[in-house]
């Protein structure tokens, strides 16, 4: 992919065009309509599932941490991504690849980074979304239009069930491509966003280290958009034929898509990280202190803009999935279906199983909580 093209690419992911009218459009994109395929493109043989998350971290950098509660001294966690200095993207399906994103010897690059059209950003986010679209295609495509259920193997709180349910897919062959194309990538978020809630109810990747600290960080599910709009944008363009040519794709359209958005050096981005000390972090506290983070972003909608950061006008980019495509409303067609698991005792049981229509409530309580729990911090009562 060369950098022009991968350059049209970009804007058409962020902004919602195909690529042949990126050329026309102005600078507002709020009414545009979505990307379509030209064509119904190859798609790679069912992947594995993404193997867990990629590590991220709580807001802020130069973090400390604990381990049962002692401090770990001479240790801190840098946390800032450079937008040129991404590395290589590579699809996460191995435990063995989640370990060399630990100990810094893969090929990717994460962290945070500051942009002054989206706010801030989690490389880490972007890339879990952008992956989980692309196993999604690949199980979805083959058995478009038919009824079945994909179980993604691991709890987070809650079994996880993906229902596909039967239709009449469309009778262009581009048409029923692209309606695959965004059905996996709402899927995507969808999921996602049942992980931030998890987090803060409790869940733990790693048995006795909470992550209430991360949970509805204001950059992860902003990120975990954009990920799902390139993933979406570069299956759309036909890279979707191997995992190969999937991570090639990645790789290019990632680095261009920061600096669409405006992504800074990391220098600026910890001047960024300092302005907000005290209200949207704590750099006193160490992980996993969950007020850590002081600021949190409870919308668990797809339809989103940044978090607004103080003295940052121009960071309020507008993202959002398609509802419809091809006179087909999405919906009814595919639901994320969470069903209780062995560790859900901290979450209000369902009547029968959670779905995004409970994402809202959940995240209400869990925002009157957090708010509660500041306000008895500051001697508020």
């Amino acid at each position: 992919m060369n950098l022009w093209r991968s350059s049209l690419l970009v804007i058409a992911a962020l902004y919602g065009q195909s690529v042949s009218a990126v050329l026309t459009i102005g600078s507002d994109f709020s009414w545009l309509p979505q990307q379509q395929a030209t064509q119904a493109w190859p798609v790679a043989a069912p992947a594995a599932m993404p193997d867990g998350l990629r590590p991220c971290c709580a807001f802020g950098y130069g973090l400390k941490t604990q381990l049962f509660g002692i401090p770990v001294p001479f240790y801190r966690i840098g946390n800032i991504a450079e937008s040129g200095m991404l590395g290589e993207h590579s699809y996460n399906d191995s435990p063995f690849t989640s370990l060399l994103a630990i100990s810094g010897l893969g090929t990717e690059k994460n962290g945070i980074i500051f942009t002054r059209r989206g706010g801030f950003i989690d490389t880490a986010h972007i890339r879990d979304s952008a992956d989980m679209t692309f196993y999604l295609l690949t199980r979805l495509y083959p058995q478009l239009g038919k009824a079945f259920t994909l179980s993604p193997g691991g709890e987070e709180l809650a079994r996880r069930k993906v229902v596909f349910r039967a239709f009449t897919p469309p009778a262009d062959p581009a048409q029923a491509y692209t309606l695959a194309v965004w059905l996996s990538a709402r899927i995507a978020f969808d999921m996602a966003a049942w992980h931030e809630i998890a987090q803060w109810y409790g869940y733990e990747s790693v048995p006795g280290f909470p992550e209430g600290v991360s949970a509805f960080s204001p950059e992860d599910l902003y990120s975990n958009l954009i990920g799902a709009r390139l993933a979406a944008s570069v299956l759309l363009d036909g890279h979707g034929y191997s995992r190969t040519g999937f991570n090639l794709a990645m790789t290019t359209v990632l680095t261009d898509a920061l600096v669409q958005l405006g992504g800074v050096p990391a220098a600026q981005t910890r001047i960024r990280f300092d302005r907000v000390d005290k209200r949207w972090w704590d750099r006193s506290k160490a992980i996993p202190q969950k007020f850590l983070l002081l600021k949190r972003n409870y919308q668990t909608g797809s339809d989103r803009v940044p978090t607004p950061v103080p003295g940052e006008p121009l960071a309020v980019l507008r993202l959002t999935l398609p509802a419809r495509i091809a006179g087909e409303t999405l919906e009814p067609l595919a639901e994320l279906q969470l069903w209780p698991g062995k560790t859900m005792e901290n979450l209000p049981p369902p009547a029968r199983y959670y779905t995004r229509r409970d994402f809202p409530a959940l995240a209400s309580f869990a925002r009157l909580n957090d708010q509660q729990q500041l306000r008895q911090m500051a001697g508020g009562g």
